[in-house]
């Protein structure tokens, strides 16, 4: 290891789970609970690292390569469980993509019938499609209903949303934060490890500038999103159709924007140089 490295990488892991344990203390998760769940994903990630190199680990491997003692190597933390939905298994969360994109196509698909009565679209038809008729599309309307995403009302259904955002379901919106940032971070690590080809990891920051220009810019990038998720919407919707169900590629695409009160914290802000960072170029 070179000097300084394990520095360098612990900051980066710092700065990388910051937000994560802002958001465990928020909801009273405690030192034991976190301690627990790092010691499982040490694990874990150290025999994903030994298979991929063909070889299944034993303790003194996994013990040496995680620095855990053999006690905890082969104490059975918790059982081998995620209680959070996949979110890109989500059936709900393709029909009201495919549902988007309809009615971005003709506004008149805002309201479907659910019963699929004739060769008009439907929200029975529209579900199948969505979820290859592996989820009932009685189910996936109650679900978007619930999540006040669809409207029933005399055998239609209207959408009611513009993008598949669980705000008032806290096991969704936490499916979705953990699976937007594991994705963000891993397009990240292979980036720095140089696994395959480049990932696209870009972004585009400047300090020292009114908090009503972060704002602005703020709105200027939702805008510009909202044009590139119909593009991207269109690709994978087509891809989707046209693959055959033992595909089993995934891609998540995705843009965020945070901003603060940089002198929040007593530090002064820094020069307003506006600044590019990525990984490797795409």
């Amino acid at each position: 290891m070179k000097e300084g490295q394990l520095a360098w990488v612990l900051e980066a892991c710092a700065r990388a789970m910051r937000p994560l344990v802002r958001l465990a203390l928020a909801f009273g998760v405690k030192h034991p609970h976190l301690e627990g769940l790092l010691r499982e994903l040490l694990l874990d990630e150290a025999r994903r690292a030994w298979l991929k190199k063909g070889t299944e680990p034993n303790i003194s491997q996994l013990s040496v390569t995680t620095g855990l003692n053999r006690k905890a190597v082969t104490a059975k933390v918790r059982e081998a469980e995620d209680p959070l939905p996949h979110t890109e298994m989500s059936a709900a969360a393709k029909t009201l993509t495919l549902w988007m994109q309809m009615f971005a196509d003709d506004p008149v698909h805002r309201s479907l019938p659910i019963m699929a009565e004739s060769p008009a679209p439907s929200f029975e038809v529209l579900a199948r499609q969505a979820s290859r008729g592996n989820v009932h599309h009685r189910t996936i309307l109650d679900e978007l209903v619930r999540l006040n995403m669809a409207v029933e009302h005399d055998g239609r259904a209207e959408l009611n949303a513009t993008g598949f955002i669980p705000a008032n379901d806290l096991e969704g919106m936490l499916a979705f934060r953990g699976d937007n940032a594991r994705d963000h971070l891993l397009a990240g690590v292979a980036n720095t490890l140089g696994e395959g080809s480049p990932l696209l990891e870009r972004s585009v920051f400047a300090a020292g500038i009114p908090l009503e220009d972060c704002e602005r810019i703020h709105q200027l990038a939702r805008q510009r999103w909202s044009t590139l998720h119909r593009e991207l919407t269109q690709e994978m919707t087509r891809t989707f159709a046209s693959a055959q169900k033992t595909a089993s590629g995934r891609i998540r695409v995705g843009i965020y924007t945070y901003y603060e009160d940089g002198a929040a914290d007593g530090s002064e802000p820094p020069a307003a140089v506006p600044s590019k960072r990525s990984g490797k170029k795409p």
